[in-house]
């Protein structure tokens, strides 16, 4: 699909040639327009051959940093050579059509080999053009993917921070567990180093959030609640690893800690074309907009989710001191 992509726009970009071939033909040799368009054919297909070979060769001679003069003689040489080989293409096309030799004229052969050396450089200014931007895309490409990496490295230690904070307060309060959050963790740890895609599943990551929660609850007994409603389709929709931990570990911290009364938390997800979209709300004790959005793990997912989909995808917080927080997350 893609070579006939590619072929296609090739085809397409030799369109505004013949089309200047046959204005020539018409307003300058006089022949009328079926000739004109013939002749016009003939010149265009000869030539968009030959930049095809043209093309293959600049992919085989990269653009030389610092430039080289060898590069340039050779590039040189290699457009009158195809200004030569298209007066020679043209001419054997031209006799077999006429059925006899044909006579050209060293006026027009000429002309047209040096239209032919034109033709050349404006085939390897695109044939570079293209390289350079394709290198460009894949170092741009490349540098996306080592910022998500170094994002994801970030985002792991900070709640696995958390976690083990939770271990440490239930051991002066209750030893016993104490042992069961830290064989928790331990669970949690193993589950988490062994996720190493980018995105994974909204099912893959609510089973990684299912051990967190597990742990906080050792810790907040009652008073943490938990309300998950995930439409069935929605369970098999990507998002970035760790996007759900990050808005429950927020959603926990600043909601649940802080008060005695119990916190619940309401999660709700569903289907949104190819995409999905997923709320979390919290009835804590709220606080500042900015205060919540200013955190490091809320900031890396931000980070994360323009790198991997630009603005297509929205991270909304409303938050309101003593009503709690709403977090709306979609993803296309």
């Amino acid at each position: 699909m893609k070579l006939a992509r590619a072929a296609l726009l090739a085809l397409l970009a030799w369109v505004p040639v013949g089309l200047l071939f046959t204005l020539l033909m018409v307003g300058v040799h006089g022949l009328a327009l079926p000739a004109a368009l013939l002749v016009a054919l003939r010149l265009t297909a000869s030539a968009a051959l030959l930049g095809w070979l043209a093309f293959r060769l600049c992919a085989r001679w990269p653009w030389p940093h610092p430039m080289r003069l060898g590069f340039v003689l050779r590039h040189l040489l290699t457009a009158c050579a195809y200004g030569l080989a298209w007066v020679a293409l043209n001419w054997l096309l031209e006799s077999a059509w006429k059925g006899r030799v044909w006579s050209l004229q060293p006026g027009l052969a000429l002309a047209m080999g040096v239209t032919g050396f034109w033709l050349y450089a404006i085939v390897a200014g695109i044939a570079y053009a293209q390289g350079a931007a394709a290198r460009a895309a894949e170092l741009q490409a490349l540098q996306a993917r080592s910022e998500l990496a170094a994002l994801r490295a970030q985002l792991q230690p900070h709640f696995l921070f958390n976690a083990l904070h939770t271990v440490v307060q239930l051991i002066p309060l209750d030893p016993a567990r104490a042992v069961d959050a830290a064989q928790e963790l331990a669970a949690l740890l193993r589950a988490s180093c062994d996720a190493t895609a980018e995105r994974r599943s909204l099912g893959e990551e609510w089973a990684l959030v299912q051990r967190y929660l597990t742990l906080e609850r050792l810790r907040f007994g009652e008073r943490l609640i938990v309300d998950a409603q995930f439409d069935p389709d929605s369970l098999a929709r990507e998002l970035p690893a760790f996007a759900l931990q990050t808005l429950v570990e927020n959603a926990v911290r600043h909601g649940a800690a802080p008060r005695v009364a119990p916190t619940t938390l309401t999660l709700r997800a569903h289907t949104h074309g190819e995409g999905l979209r997923l709320s979390l709300q919290d009835d804590g004790v709220g606080c500042e907009p900015e205060a919540l959005s200013g955190g490091s793990g809320l900031r890396r997912l931000r980070e994360r989710l323009s790198l991997l989909y630009g603005e297509a995808a929205r991270l909304e917080l409303q938050a309101v001191p003593g009503q709690g927080v709403r977090v709306s997350l979609e993803i296309p």
